[in-house]
């Protein structure tokens, strides 16, 4: 049985094939299991089972693209149906942008997990491997607390609706069915920029010695190559190692911290990460904080960070249109502020 429903909604740099995205749900279990992983692509699986993953997957997409959140409930594994809030959030989020959309299923994988009990780090890989690593038809799925079962991947690209987008989904199979066990729904453009644009962009900023521009556009530049967090492909393998040159030391990653100083108080920033809103790329600020229930001091204090962040990097003026500050309390809980980059004087 599937477990925990997590929903991301919002990116940020991580480890190497675990970036940002939009809306995931996977299944997650604390216990894990010595066993095995094996990975089919669409040549290697019976035609049977392709076509019954392909056909699943445009049904699923057309029930979204109607809004009839209630009949894909119906169709998903007992633990999702379950907990199909988030989901069904994220239908009302996509509708537009896919209704009216062309949708082009790509060649599904199939991940298979055998053994007792849940796979606690899974690394499938799927397709032709070369020499050198990934081929343009191989991909690498890494995945964590996966219970046994067979789960399809299905992508679908969906063109001509309000913007380009993808939408990938988990389906489990049920018996002779395959149910709806995961949700992930991603834009493939920013203001009309895509990947190959935001890499291009981030060669320019390398070239003026702009790093933490350039480190943060191939971020971006990942995003939008890949269609979930837990994919790679040859395509985002050769921009991972391209940007590690430019890997900034003043910056978080990886689960470093950097202090920034505004006045007397020094701040400890824990992550900065590019986010789309709307048509802007704006970049994201997560500092440390003791308490925001006092939301008129917490303003004030993100403000400050804001304008010493871009003291100390005034690079990214030229590269993002706004400063998302957030403030985060030992217990997660936080306090944001979005400052145009027009307006932080």
């Amino acid at each position: 049985m599937l477990g925990e429903i997590l929903a991301v909604a919002e990116g940020r740099p991580r480890a190497r094939r675990n970036y940002r995205g939009g809306w995931l749900f996977v299944v997650l279990l604390a216990v894990s299991a010595a066993q095995a992983q094996t990975c089919q692509s669409a040549s290697d699986m019976d035609a049977s089972v392709r076509t019954a993953l392909e056909t699943t997957a445009k049904r699923y997409f057309d029930m979204v693209a109607r809004g009839d959140s209630a009949t894909l409930q119906r169709n998903s594994i007992a633990t999702v149906a379950a907990n199909f809030g988030g989901i069904e959030t994220a239908v009302k989020d996509n509708q537009a942008a896919f209704t009216g959309a062309h949708a082009a299923v790509r060649p599904p994988f199939m991940l298979t997990v055998e053994g007792n009990g849940p796979l606690e780090n899974a690394e499938f890989l799927c397709g032709v491997f070369g020499k050198s690593g990934q081929t343009a038809d191989s991909a690498v799925f890494m995945l964590h607390n996966l219970p046994p079962g067979k789960y399809g991947v299905a992508i679908i690209d969906a063109q001509g609706g309000q913007e380009p987008r993808t939408l990938t989904m988990i389906l489990q199979q049920v018996g002779t069915d395959w149910k709806l066990a995961g949700f992930y729904a991603r834009p493939k453009q920013v203001n009309g920029h895509d990947g190959p644009w935001f890499a291009q962009r981030a060669r320019d900023f390398k070239a003026k010695g702009q790093t933490r521009n350039a480190w943060l556009y191939y971020h971006e530049a990942i995003a939008l190559s890949s269609p979930v967090d837990f994919m790679s492909t040859q395509a985002t393998d050769k921009l991972y190692d391209e940007m590690q040159p430019v890997q900034p030391s003043d910056l978080p990653v990886n689960g470093s911290t950097v202090d920034v100083s505004a006045g007397a108080k020094t701040y400890r920033v824990t992550e900065v990460y590019p986010l789309a809103v709307g048509n802007d790329l704006d970049v994201v600020v997560k500092y440390q904080a003791a308490d925001v229930s006092n939301t008129a001091q917490t303003y004030q204090e993100n403000v400050a960070v804001t304008k010493a962040l871009l003291a100390k990097f005034p690079e990214f003026r030229e590269a993002f249109a706004g400063v998302i500050v957030r403030a985060v309390e030992p217990s997660g809980r936080d306090y944001g502020s979005l400052l145009a980059m027009k307006d932080i004087k």
